[in-house]
């Protein structure tokens, strides 16, 4: 007696991979799985990656310096750019050099002027009840250093600011000497139809950056010097000092601007009314030249961002990470703004292509 034919025909399990359902959700499982783990990276990476940022946006002002150089000076690009960095390391150690001594005696005073007029300041605001009345500066940032103690909390910080700012000089001299090298190691991880819009994107990424960065220390120029001279003109004390603190927080936009005229009319009054009303003036001033003949110059060469977007993008980026973040914050925003204007044009390019008959 023979067995029955088995007739039956069996399916894929569920732990069958070859299942295209099971496939498809694996598919989804990594997917959302690489998302996650890429976030967690982001956040526990922020700090480096913020270095190698800043180091690009570095890399980004000397690459535009070579390149301005090279309209007048025909020689290799390696040479021009060992010029515009022995140039730019020249430049900054003889201005420390010329206005070190003017700017350490001023310093020493520095500290004690804002003291005063902030211990002034909240006396006057002690008198509508709004903080206690005996309440003191130096109470204030005793309790904001907390256990940790001013000097130590002083010399870490102070280290901490040293070695990101030495980190990212290396990184942006390194971008800098071999700028396709690392282009074409990022190319090479992505697939091959997406390397030539990579390219694009990147070059288009570069021209604003430079330009971005071209305008900015421009602004920083003129509105360092210009407070320099104008608040030395009035007699307003600590001018070297102000200018260079003007000229640096320049590079903040919105904000450094507001810290840099808060010190500078305290400094000013601290000088007496008249002294006070012409460091106002020189404020007022500055800015009025910065806002409205340098930063429209710079929007219509690079890319126009909008002001709230700006200032949103560095209380953001400030919250999140730091001093660095708050400084970065206007360059990236200038990078994602272009890289999404050439995935725009390419996405436009291909949709015209895909129209023609």
């Amino acid at each position: 007696m023979t067995d029955a034919p088995n007739l039956h025909v069996e399916q894929r399990g569920p732990t069958e991979l070859r299942d295209p359902l099971i496939r498809d959700e694996l598919k989804r499982a990594c997917v959302w799985l690489g998302l996650t783990l890429a976030i967690i990276l982001i956040a526990l990476l922020a700090q480096p990656l913020l270095l190698i940022i800043g180091g690009m946006v570095f890399a980004s002002m000397l690459d535009g310096g070579a390149r301005l150089l090279g309209r007048i000076l025909p020689i290799g690009r390696g040479w021009r750019l060992l010029i515009v960095t022995l140039a730019t390391l020249a430049f900054v150690a003889g201005t420390v050099a010329i206005t070190g001594m003017q700017i350490a005696g001023q310093a020493e005073n520095f500290q004690a002027v804002l003291t005063t007029q902030l211990n002034r300041g909240l006396q006057w605001v002690g008198t509508f009840g709004v903080v206690p009345g005996n309440i003191r500066v130096e109470q204030i940032l005793q309790q904001f250093m907390g256990s940790l103690g001013r000097l130590t909390t002083a010399v870490t910080s102070a280290l901490g600011a040293l070695t990101s700012f030495f980190m990212i000089i290396v990184i942006g001299l390194f971008i800098a000497v071999e700028p396709r090298l690392y282009e074409r190691g990022v190319a090479w991880m992505l697939p091959l139809r997406s390397r030539d819009p990579f390219y694009r994107t990147a070059d288009r990424v570069g021209f604003t950056l430079r330009r971005l960065m071209a305008g900015r220390l421009v602004g920083m120029a003129v509105e360092g010097f210009g407070t320099w001279l104008l608040l030395w003109a009035g007699g307003v004390p600590m001018a070297a000092l102000l200018g260079l603190l003007t000229g640096v927080l320049a590079f903040l936009p919105n904000i450094g601007a507001i810290v840099s005229g808060v010190l500078m009319v305290m400094v000013g009054f601290s000088a007496g009314t008249e002294a006070g009303i012409w460091a106002i003036t020189v404020y007022v001033v500055v800015q009025v030249v910065d806002g409205y003949f340098i930063v429209p110059y710079v929007a219509r060469k690079t890319v126009d961002l909008a002001p709230a977007l700006v200032l949103g993008a560095q209380l953001l980026f400030g919250a999140l990470f730091g001093i660095l973040g708050l400084a970065l914050a206007d360059p990236i925003v200038a990078m994602i703004k272009a890289a999404l204007q050439q995935k725009s044009l390419e996405e436009s390019g291909q949709a015209a292509g895909v129209a023609e008959p």
